[in-house]
């Protein structure tokens, strides 16, 4: 069974920092890329950062220069460190693993369960 659990979260002011964790189990550490997405009320989930198998990073704009996502290969764990925190960061963060292409598109196979982070002005 795969599991992907999600740590790190909390409630930060803006300018703050924290670092999620999402650590794996049930699937190899590397030939897989993995990604964090974040959902705010009233907002579809979008990307927030990804890392492909062959360790190259994306990022989504909004949030270059302030996050860095990273994995450490040994505890099959990916993180997400998150500096200069402002209000419009505040979402529910999922950490995913295993991107496939179905149906004409790229998505996640494996999700954890959210992690709740909330910034404050």
């Amino acid at each position: 069974e795969v599991q992907l659990v999600e740590s790190g979260g909390g409630s930060v002011q803006a300018g703050g920092s924290l670092r999620l964790s999402c650590a794996a189990s049930g699937i190899t550490s590397t030939g897989n890329s993995r990604g964090w997405f974040r959902q705010a009320p009233g907002k579809e989930r979008e990307g927030v950062a990804e890392i492909r198998r062959d360790g190259t990073t994306t990022y989504t704009d909004s949030v270059k220069g302030r996050f860095a996502i990273s994995r450490d290969i040994a505890a099959n764990t990916m993180y997400l460190d998150m500096n200069s925190l402002k209000p419009e960061d505040t979402a529910i963060y999922y950490c995913a693993a295993v991107r496939e292409y179905r149906g004409g598109k790229y998505e996640y196979k494996y999700w954890g369960q959210g992690i709740q982070v909330t910034v404050s002005s």
